[in-house]
């Protein structure tokens, strides 16, 4: 019997930390992008939330200049094959 109140206490604070944690994240998160409307939310956040932010702005920038450029390489590639496949059977 004492073991199972064991258990189920376990069970009941491995389940309010988990709780804690979602709504942690669910702060943080609150505001996502900023504008003109909500400069004073972005001047509320601390120095380390806001170079968070942009870093997160920059990284997810790059990634997509990089599928665009690899969209933009694969185009290339299938136009040039076209050509060289009309200049080879025209010879």
């Amino acid at each position: 019997m004492l073991i199972f109140l064991f258990i189920f206490i376990f069970f009941n604070l491995r389940n309010f930390l988990k709780l804690n944690r979602k709504q942690k994240d669910f702060n943080s998160k609150k505001i996502t992008t900023f504008n003109k409307k909500n400069l004073n939310n972005w001047m509320n956040l601390t120095k380390k939330e806001r170079y968070n932010l942009t870093k997160q702005d920059s990284l997810n920038y790059m990634d997509k200049r990089k599928l665009l450029l690899d969209e933009i390489r694969n185009e290339y590639k299938k136009i040039s094959r076209k050509n060289s496949e009309g200049n080879i059977k025209k010879k």
